[in-house]
């Protein structure tokens, strides 16, 4: 993680700032499948828990080579007017470490009920009492809302945060995230 390239949203008083970044980090996810990279990791330096929000700014860190030929392609199209993108940097070298990966909340108490059903061979009424529809778990976590090119539904990516502390290697999927590689954090 020795370079990063920066990503601010520019006001737009048509426009939601969240929806701005769920149209950036759609495209950030195809260009990030096109290249086939497991080495850039994204980062959001606005985020806050309390209140759930990703801030105006979104940082791809990674091998200068690997964001020159991100920068290369033409994925940021149509949203170039409200984006002001830096040019590639070399990471800051006292900086902390954070972990950014997805979480997945069982919040659908009827597909759990189903798959109860499934696996366990119960009656809907035996499922029904042993997943009430109060188990259904809510996340405070910020999220970003996109659309799966396979099927067309919209779905939240919620993202947790975590401090490291120190630098950990590993890979990143399509989305830039990672259950164990660490992204600087400054």
């Amino acid at each position: 993680m020795s370079h990063y390239l920066d990503i601010l949203l520019r006001h737009d008083p048509e426009t939601a700032p969240h929806q701005l970044m769920a149209a950036l980090y759609a495209k950030l996810h195809l260009a990030l499948v096109q290249l086939d990279s497991s080495t850039l990791g994204v980062s959001f330096p606005g985020y806050t828990e309390k209140p759930a929000s990703l801030g105006n700014s979104l940082r791809v860190v990674g091998p200068e080579a690997d964001l020159l030929r991100l920068l290369a392609l033409p994925w940021l199209g149509g949203l170039q007017d409200h984006l002001h993108t830096s040019a590639v940097a070399a990471v800051p070298p006292q900086v902390g470490y954070r972990r950014l990966s997805r979480v997945q909340a069982k919040s659908n108490p009827e597909r759990l009920r189903r798959r109860q059903m499934k696996r366990h061979g119960l009656t809907e009424d035996e499922a029904r009492a042993r997943v009430p529809d109060s188990c259904a778990e809510l996340l405070a976590l910020p999220f970003v809302v996109l659309r799966s090119a396979s099927t067309t539904q919209t779905f939240r990516l919620f993202l947790r945060c975590q401090t490291a502390s120190a630098p950990a290697s590993g890979t990143f999927n399509t989305y830039g995230l990672s259950a164990t590689a660490t992204v600087p954090w400054f």
